[in-house]
């Protein structure tokens, strides 16, 4: 016997906000427009925006940008040795080589990560965390999900959060 899903709880009252007025304002000036899509991308937008500013600004306490952490970030999900290629680094950032390497040589005088020759090919790098690097990420990693965690918990349920969650990954698997 499977249990009956329950529907998701009704949104809490809530101000309108600035894409309410954009919304509003094109329904005056052009109301044969479905502004639905308008106001969920420009509302996904806005919140990236906002927590990516407060994600830069946490991570600049630990004297690292945004940059920095999505790499030493990158070596610590590697798993133990914390270390990979630069072009496996690229690849998983979509950066340049270029953009990598001036974060590399930018994170290696910090001593948060080494570069060393590949054992197995003469030509070719491998980029580790150094144990300053991994105790860096480890704190930084924390303190950034407790401010993302602060302000999720301030606005949604666990069960809304889960449920925001599941439409974003449904939305996102469309793209």
């Amino acid at each position: 016997m499977t249990a009956a899903k329950t529907p998701p709880p009704e949104p809490a009252e809530v101000q309108p906000d600035a894409v309410d007025a954009i919304t509003a304002q094109w329904a005056a000036v052009r109301p044969d427009l479905e502004t639905a899509p308008m106001a969920v991308y420009g509302r996904i937008y806005r919140i990236a925006r906002a927590m990516g500013d407060r994600m830069e600004k946490e991570y600049a306490r630990f004297g690292i940008g945004r940059g920095e952490f999505d790499v030493i970030a990158t070596l610590r999900r590697a798993g133990d040795p914390y270390t990979l290629s630069p072009r496996q680094l690229s690849g998983t950032l979509m950066l340049t080589t270029g953009g990598m390497t001036g974060r590399l040589d930018k994170l290696e005088r910090a001593g948060l990560l080494r570069r060393s020759p590949d054992p197995n090919d003469r030509r070719g790098l491998r980029v580790s965390l150094t144990e300053e690097g991994l105790r860096l990420v480890d704190a930084s990693v924390s303190a950034g999900l407790a401010v993302q965690g602060e302000v999720l918990g301030a606005a949604l349920d666990p069960s809304e959060v889960e449920h925001l969650s599941a439409l974003l990954r449904k939305l996102l698997s469309a793209h």
